[in-house]
């Protein structure tokens, strides 16, 4: 991905969505832009116009880590925002944001052993790997029968972006469809920010912006997210609502991959509905359980 139009995209939209109230400064009249002026985020930065200039034009190689951070205070970045900015000028100087070297991209490797027998010894929910390019890499039996949806029938590589911007049942699995796509490009963005020499994410982003005005649109506004833990809602086409609290975890042992846990509260209808999902995921005929 071009760097420099990253950075600078990233940039404008950070400053076009502040308006000057947000940032204690006194709109006045006549004001040609939505968002804050570039004199006036340079001024919140303490750095020159010119030199804010150069940086959202996409010049952010070299920029020292005290411009970035007046820079993130300026422009009032969550953490993750703030994160992605700093990824954005690593790459930009050249430096794997892993501090490993690069690496190409290579093609989904089936789990280790190891990884899918840890994911078995979770009985309590659905559980799965997914790697940064949204594939799910593997599934516990519970997981399996949960993403039944996005997994089919026909052996493809369930890859939860393209279920979500593509598959029509989506909306139907995802009742809070709005959320979920913000949340799957803010999740994209970040890793595009970390990896931007990663072909197959570049692939997907091109394949998804030709093919959904709903995640073109998305991808343009530059929204950046973390996943770690909170509340969804599904609706499985088995056993109906489900109301699940999530949690994720990297898996250290190999690059990119996280490791996300569903649970539902004890006692809940969600959880009654959870055991319903394993007594069915069990006795369900070969020919209509998921594979894992």
């Amino acid at each position: 991905m071009d760097n420099r139009a990253e950075v600078r995209e990233f940039l404008m939209t950070r400053r076009a969505r502040l308006a000057p109230a947000d940032v204690g400064l006194v709109a006045g009249a006549n004001r040609r832009v939505a968002g804050l002026r570039r004199s006036e985020v340079a001024m919140l930065a303490d750095v020159s116009v010119d030199y804010y200039a150069k940086l959202e034009r996409g010049d952010i190689a070299g920029a020292s880590s005290a411009v970035l951070e007046s820079l993130a205070r300026a422009l009032l970045l969550d953490e993750t925002e703030r994160m992605h900015l700093f990824d954005l000028a690593r790459a930009a100087d050249g430096i794997p944001t892993s501090g490993r070297n690069r690496r190409r991209a290579t093609t989904q490797q089936p789990a280790r052993p190891a990884l899918q027998h840890t994911l078995h010894a979770i009985t309590g929910g659905p559980a799965f790997v997914r790697d940064r390019h949204q594939n799910l890499v593997a599934t516990n039996s519970l997981g399996a029968a949960f993403y039944a949806p996005v997994i089919g029938a026909g052996g493809r590589t369930p890859n939860l972006a393209r279920f979500q911007f593509l598959d029509p049942a989506s909306r139907d699995f995802y009742p809070d469809w709005d959320l979920f796509a913000r949340m799957c490009v803010g999740i994209m963005r970040v890793e595009a920010g970390r990896h931007p020499h990663d072909r197959v994410l570049q692939d997907l982003v091109g394949e998804l912006t030709t093919r959904s005005d709903t995640f073109a649109r998305l991808w343009s506004a530059h929204d950046v997210r973390t996943h770690g833990t909170g509340t969804k809602r599904f609706r499985h086409p088995i056993v109906g609502d489900l109301t699940l609290v999530y949690e994720e975890l990297t898996v250290t042992a190999d690059d990119g991959l996280s490791l996300l846990i569903y649970t539902a509260e004890p006692g809940s209808p969600s959880a009654e509905r959870l055991q319903l999902l394993a007594s069915w995921s069990a006795t369900a005929p070969a020919s209509v359980r998921p594979p894992e």
